[in-house]
């Protein structure tokens, strides 16, 4: 086994550490763009990040057009922004959907043209300015990764600007940001920070390296999603989430995600469902249809969830099908969506054909996953997750 080793950026953690923000703008440095969502705004939150950057000497404008699946159009628009401010530094504050734009925009300071111009693989020229991203909800691990996912509204192609170039300069992990996320937000934030651990930790490109934060982010979360989920005041959940988060940001930026992610970007390309909601719908199905190519790696997952004892002696193909029934429970227990049907925005078998189609072309997550998924069997999974 040969691999690469590294931690990407500088992190910052704990309550109260936004307030470094302002310390993290190089000298010379007086303007910067905050891309943020109009929640952010509406509740002060972007408007406090705008204080501490004034108090440092640096203008700032707020652009707080960001929707909860994010477009070329609006990183377009976002940059087009920065530009004529003339931003040196670019600030993500929010969600993954946030902090991708924010990425997006700092590459577009610096390289011609439209965002769709680099969705794909290593298509950016130049490095962009500075970037500091700040999640306010425990989840995406945007922060740490090198993508930012957009959907091009033309066709509603969902596909990532994926380049090295693409990651931050500083991140700041304050807890106390994620304490006003609501319960859905959090649940579905949480559970796509668990399958980013999942699929990395069973992907074919899987090291000892990523296999660590895999690791510890799964029993991080296993211990912490319900209670950060149904008591969102308590700071020791939110501080435990947010920490896992970056531990599986880590893992996938080592590893990669699997056919899960590949099967959900039709769900928000072509209905706008959230990407947390649609990975977690749909990663019961997905770890039953991979169980018997690493059921050891499954049944290891089911132990870090906390479902098995720590020496508990179990078959590992019980382990693995056992795995995929702990996160229907799991589900049950936050509340989210268990069924296509249930998200009530006109999915029909007849949209499956396409669906699958669309979820091959994602081809990367594709090539990670421990079985070779075709057409049919993509449509098998959407069935099954049907009704």
């Amino acid at each position: 086994m040969s691999f690469e080793m590294f931690v990407p950026g500088k992190a910052f953690f704990g309550i109260g550490s936004v307030s470094k923000v302002g310390n993290l703008m190089g000298d010379g440095m007086k303007k910067a763009i905050i891309v943020t969502d109009k929640n952010l705004a509406k509740h002060g939150t972007a408007k406090k990040v705008e204080q501490i950057l004034t108090a440092r000497g640096v203008d700032t404008v707020i652009f707080d057009s960001v929707e909860p699946e994010p477009s070329v159009e609006t990183t377009d628009e976002a940059a087009s922004l920065a530009k004529k401010f003339g931003a040196q530094a670019v600030v993500g504050l929010g969600g993954g959907s946030c902090l991708d734009v924010a990425k997006a925009v700092s590459i577009l300071l610096t390289n011609e043209g439209s965002a769709a111009n680099y969705q794909g693989l290593g298509l950016v020229k130049k490095p962009g300015v500075l970037k500091v991203m700040i999640p306010t909800t425990a989840g995406t691990g945007s922060e740490v990764t090198f993508t930012a996912v957009l959907i091009r509204k033309s066709d509603g192609f969902k596909g990532g600007i994926n380049d090295e170039k693409l990651f931050a300069d500083y991140a700041i992990l304050d807890p106390e940001l994620t304490v006003t996320a609501p319960p859905k937000v959090t649940a579905s934030s949480g559970m796509d920070a668990l399958i980013h651990a999942l699929e990395a930790y069973t992907s074919r490109y899987a090291t000892w390296f990523s296999d660590m934060f895999a690791e510890e982010a799964l029993r991080r979360i296993g211990k912490w999603i319900r209670v950060a989920t149904w008591n969102g005041r308590n700071l020791e959940a939110r501080s435990q989430m947010q920490y896992a988060a970056y531990m599986a940001g880590l893992a996938l930026v080592h590893a990669g995600v699997g056919a899960c992610h590949s099967l959900s970007y039709p769900l928000g390309g072509m209905f706008g469902v959230g990407h947390g909601v649609a990975n977690a719908l749909l990663i019961p199905h997905v770890v039953r249809a991979n169980a018997l190519c690493c059921p050891e790696r499954y049944t290891d997952v089911l132990r870090w969830l906390g479902y098995i004892d720590e020496e508990a002696n179990i078959n590992p193909r019980d382990g693995a099908l056992l795995c995929a029934e702990a996160l229907e429970e799991l589900l049950e227990d936050l509340e989210l969506p268990t069924t296509l049907e249930s998200l009530g925005v006109g999915i029909t078998e007849k949209h499956f054909p396409e669906m699958a189609e669309k979820a091959l072309a994602v081809s990367r997550p594709m090539e990670n996953n421990p079985r070779v998924f075709d057409k049919d069997l993509c449509i098998k999974i959407y069935e099954e997750a049907m009704k």
